[in-house]
C-alpha cells in the first residue's frame, strides 16, 4: 500500500522526489491496473507529475518533433502533423485502450512501462526516437531500441524521469501505418502488430523500417524484413517477403491470448497489412487512421 502521496508542480519537485525513493505516476492506467490485477502492489512512495506544465505539449518543426511525456493519446491522435508525417504513431495512439485510457494515458507512461505489446512503441522505433531523460544532475539522450531491455524493464536508473521524447522529421514521400491484430475494439491488447515506415521515390523502396509488436521480449526491428522491401516496387513478391522475414525473426510465447504458433502465423498476415498501408500513404493514396481497421480488405495488388 502506498504510504507517501506527493503532487508536485514542477520539474524540481519531482526530481526531489524520485531521488528520494519515490515512483511517478501521470496517467496511472497502467499502475492502477497492474496493481488492481496482482501484477504488481502499489509502490511504497508516489510522486504525480500530471500538474507540471513542462511536461506537457507537442512541438513540431521542420527538424522533427518533440513529445512531452504527458501528452496524451487523445492530443497525439488529434495532432495534424502527427496524422500528416508520423502517421503510424496516430494508428497506434487511436486504439490505446478505451476512450478513457486515451484521455488520461500519456506516451511517457506508455514509453516507460516498456511493455513488449504496447502500440506507441513499433512507430517510435521506426521513427528513430529518442526518451530524454532527467534527474536531479544531469540529463542524456537514449533512442529507444536501447531503453528497453525486457517485459517491464529500462536501462533508466530510479532517480530518472522522462522528459521528451524526440524524432527526426521523415523525408518526403515517407508513408508509415501500425496495425495490430484485433479481436475487438475498445480494452484490446496487442497480440500481434507490426509497423512499417517506407519512402517510395520514383517508384521504388529507398528506405524501409519494419518493427513487431508483442512477438519478443522487446519490440524490435527486423533487418530482413526492410532489406526485403529496399530497391525493389514496392509489389507483391518483395512485400510478401518482407512479411515471411517478419515473421521468421519473431520469438513469440504462449499465453492465454494466443499460441506462439498462431502469433508466428498472424505476424506474417499483420506485417503485410502495415507495409501495403505504409505504401498506399507514401504514394499519396488515403488510408484512414486508424490502419488495423482500415486495412483488412487491403492486398498488395490493389494499391497498385
Amino acid at each position: 500500500m502506498t504510504r507517501t502521496f506527493t503532487s508536485a508542480i514542477t520539474l524540481e519537485d519531482a526530481l526531489a522526489a524520485l531521488g528520494s525513493g519515490a515512483r511517478p505516476v501521470a496517467g496511472g492506467t497502467d499502475l492502477v491496473v497492474g496493481a488492481r490485477q496482482g501484477k504488481a502492489p502499489l509502490p511504497d512512495a508516489i510522486v504525480a507529475i500530471d500538474r507540471i506544465e513542462a511536461l506537457g505539449g507537442i512541438v513540431a518543426d521542420d527538424d522533427g518533433l518533440r513529445l512531452g511525456a504527458l501528452a496524451t493519446h487523445d492530443e497525439i491522435v488529434a495532432s495534424a502533423v502527427i496524422r500528416g508525417r508520423f502517421t503510424a504513431l496516430a494508428d497506434a495512439s487511436a486504439i490505446v485502450g478505451s476512450h478513457a485510457t486515451r484521455a488520461h494515458g500519456t506516451i511517457g507512461g506508455n514509453v516507460m512501462n516498456a511493455s513488449p505489446a504496447m502500440d506507441t512503441g513499433g512507430p517510435l522505433l521506426c521513427f528513430d526516437a529518442s526518451a530524454i531523460l532527467r534527474s536531479g544532475s544531469k540529463e542524456r539522450r537514449v533512442p529507444l531500441g536501447d531503453l528497453w531491455t525486457g517485459p517491464g524493464a529500462t536501462i533508466a536508473d530510479p532517480g530518472e524521469l522522462l522528459v521528451w521524447i524526440q524524432m527526426p522529421s521523415p523525408e518526403p514521400t515517407t508513408g508509415s501505418a501500425y496495425v495490430r491484430l484485433e479481436y475487438r475494439r475498445q480494452m484490446e491488447i496487442a497480440v500481434v502488430g507490426a509497423t512499417a515506415v517506407v519512402r517510395v521515390d520514383a517508384g521504388s523502396v529507398t528506405d524501409a523500417r519494419v518493427a513487431v509488436t508483442a512477438l519478443a521480449p522487446t519490440i524490435r526491428r527486423v533487418p530482413e524484413a526492410e532489406a526485403a522491401l529496399v530497391g525493389s516496387d514496392g509489389g507483391d513478391e518483395p512485400v510478401a517477403a518482407a512479411a515471411r522475414a517478419a515473421a521468421a525473426g519473431s520469438s513469440p510465447i504462449t499465453d492465454v491470448r494466443g499460441s506462439a504458433g498462431y502469433r508466428s502465423a498472424m505476424a506474417e498476415v499483420i506485417t503485410r497489412r502495415a507495409i501495403v498501408a505504409a505504401l498506399a500513404r507514401a504514394r499519396g493514396q488515403h488510408v484512414p487512421i486508424p490502419a488495423s481497421a482500415a486495412t483488412i480488405a487491403v492486398t498488395p495488388g490493389a494499391i497498385r
